[in-house]
This record gives structure tokens, C-alpha cells and sequence, in this order.
């Protein structure tokens, strides 16, 4: 089955990322922040779905 919530946040972070390097955005913008945050989310997520 599709883990809907894990594939926003993946959309989501791909969305942030592409207009990041469109811009040129540096490191502590509030997108580059919002990456880092959602990095940390899809990270604790997989953790706990594959165990």
C-alpha cells in the first residue's frame, strides 16, 4: 500500500529544492530551513515504518 503521507513530504521537499536551485537560495533561507526540517521528518517516518 502507498504511504500518502510519506510521498507529500517527498513532493513537498522536491517542490522546495527545485525552486531553491532556480533562485539560488542560500543555506538559511526559510526554504533551504524547511528542507533540513523535512529531511528530518521523512527520516524519523521511514525509521518507524521499517522498524
Amino acid at each position: 500500500m502507498a504511504d500518502l503521507y510519506l510521498k507529500n513530504l517527498e513532493s513537498e521537499r522536491l517542490q522546495l529544492w527545485a525552486t531553491c536551485r532556480l533562485k539560488g537560495l542560500a543555506r538559511d533561507t526559510p526554504e533551504r530551513q524547511r528542507i533540513a526540517a523535512l529531511d528530518e521528518v521523512i527520516a524519523a517516518h521511514k525509521a518507524k515504518a521499517w522498524g
